[in-house]
């Protein structure tokens, strides 16, 4: 069997997300709901609060997602939904949701590693986006958000090599930290990016870890200290005014050091291509930094728009469906897991 649409279910943090995606990449429909005032007054993702909203959120967004593209569950042939890896909490309420679906309306299931569907959102596309000509396997993937900060070789689909990984806090941590730091509350990559814009990023500066050990690892704890010990030197006036360009540099040790590394992975595995992805490829600066090192290079980039960086189920959808035309389905016993399974990704020398 051809599989032409699928649905897919997004539950893995705090984002609730439903597609309809097709074979070629092309979404039909992406519907989404945050939770961003749950979690507000905590200063981050608080795990049942999350799980929780996706119960409240899920269904009525499947109804939703599936009447704005004017389809029925009898146009849908199969079921997509993460499975891996994220909050338990979170996971359990998509996959439940999915299996009961799937039992209910006679359709085979599948579950997605969230992060195969980042590496494969650049193929996405819909009447705004498509995939420039030419792009393809294989390539070096960097993504990046508020739990991962992780370089792949994508030699093709379910063939991930693990190049590099943060040793501690993500990219996207590290933002949420330091805008917690300084009172610009949560989530804190969009705020930083905004107060950013209008400051100096060479005002102070703070460490690039592991810029030179020639390994493509990462590590943003030192960053946060730093920025922490700077600011703890500061009256509450004196933070605000030096606010801006407090951003700004902090911004741009994070994009320095995730575009040093990326560099350094095109180089090891002399690749043509590469993408950058995840919730933190929506920072407006990392986006100009991916795109003058491009040109400067000579290397075809992707970096999908940010409907599709962020947690999102068409990227669940996509990455589902080409599993299901190569005869891979999960079935009923599929159950969640926190991490990623040990045959998802292979590991590196280069780790």
């Amino acid at each position: 069997m051809i599989y032409k649409k699928v649905l897919a279910i997004e539950t893995s943090c705090d984002d609730t997300s439903v597609a309809v995606v097709g074979g070629d990449g092309q979404v039909f429909a992406v519907v989404s709901a945050d939770q961003d005032l749950q979690h507000q007054p905590f200063g981050g993702v608080v795990p049942e609060i999350a799980s929780r909203n996706h119960t409240l959120q899920v269904l009525p967004l499947v109804d939703q997602c599936l009447s704005s593209c004017r389809l029925r569950f009898k146009d849908i042939d199969g079921i997509a939904v993460t499975s891996r890896p994220g909050l338990v909490g979170s996971l359990i309420v998509g996959v439940v949701c999915a299996k009961t679906l799937a039992w209910n309306y006679n359709l085979p299931v599948v579950g997605v590693n969230h992060l195969e569907g980042h590496l494969l959102a650049p193929f996405l596309r819909d009447e705004s986006y498509q995939p420039p000509l030419g792009f393809g396997f294989p390539f070096v993937g960097l993504a990046v958000s508020g739990g991962h900060t992780q370089l792949y070789l994508v030699k093709g689909v379910g063939e991930y090599e693990v190049l590099g990984k943060t040793l501690d806090d993500a990219a996207g941590e590290a933002f949420d930290k330091f805008a917690k730091l300084v009172g610009l509350g949560f989530p804190g990559g969009v705020a930083v990016d905004q107060k950013a814009s209008s400051g100096d990023s060479t005002k102070y500066s703070f460490p690039r870890a592991l810029k030179n050990d020639g390994t493509l690892s990462y590590s943003f704890s030192g960053l946060k200290t730093s920025a922490q010990k700077v600011i703890q030197q500061m009256s509450g006036d004196q933070l605000q005014q030096a606010l801006p360009d407090l951003c700004a540099s902090y911004q741009e040790a994070i994009v320095e050091a995730l575009m040093h590394k990326l560099n350094l992975a095109v180089d090891q595995q002399g690749v043509s291509r590469a993408i950058v992805t995840g919730g933190v490829s929506a920072n407006t600066r990392l986006r100009k930094a991916v795109q003058d090192w491009a040109e400067k290079k000579g290397i075809q980039t992707v970096v999908p728009p940010l409907r599709y960086c962020t947690d999102n189920a068409a990227m669940i959808g996509y990455a589902g469906i080409l599993r299901l035309n190569r005869g891979e389905i999960s079935g009923h016993e599929l159950t969640p897991s926190p991490r990623s399974y040990e045959e998802d990704f292979r590991s590196g020398e280069s780790r």
